[in-house]
């Protein structure tokens, strides 16, 4: 099992898996700039359903470098 890293840049308020094991925590935290962007309940429902990276399974891979969220509300 992976553990949450740690990272200089200090605390986000997201929780997907790239700001949790991943790069992500090295860039802004996620700001809800569009009415179109997910709520705080929509984001509950979806982040369950999405797959588990390689690289958290030992697959391979590198840890993802953006937020899951910010990815999801750019579409």
């Amino acid at each position: 099992m992976v553990s949450p890293v740690e990272f200089n840049s200090g605390f986000s308020a997201c929780d997907c898996l790239a700001h949790r094991f991943g790069n992500a925590a090295d860039h802004p935290d996620r700001e809800r700039a569009y009415a179109s962007d997910m709520t705080d309940a929509e984001w509950a429902a979806v982040r369950e359903s999405l797959p588990v990276p390689a690289w958290l399974e030992g697959r391979g891979g590198q840890p993802d470098g953006y937020c899951h969220r910010q990815m999801i509300d750019a579409e």
